[in-house]
């Protein structure tokens, strides 16, 4: 069931950019890549729910890499913007 959940998802990411490109609306960068990244958690998500090993356990780690890496595009993503006085 968390594969079928992960490919309806990048169905309708494929399928909200073709409707916004019909509409001719504008597609900017950052729209996209928090899409991409909305979409790669629920690959993540049904990845470890594929696995082979206690639920609570699938779900902890899920909730710890997930910490992670909010942490870690968070830390780019200030490294990246320079400082205002």
């Amino acid at each position: 069931m968390a594969t079928a959940i992960a490919v309806l998802a990048s169905l309708g990411f494929i399928g909200w950019i073709i409707y916004r490109a019909v509409r001719r609306k504008t597609i900017r960068a950052h729209t996209i890549v928090y899409a991409i990244s909305i979409i790669t958690g629920i690959f993540t998500y049904a990845f470890f729910l594929g696995m082979d090993i206690p639920q609570l356990l699938k779900i902890m780690l899920s909730i710890i890499v997930g910490v992670l890496l909010i942490f870690t595009a968070a830390y780019f993503e200030r490294r990246r913007r320079p400082v205002k006085p």
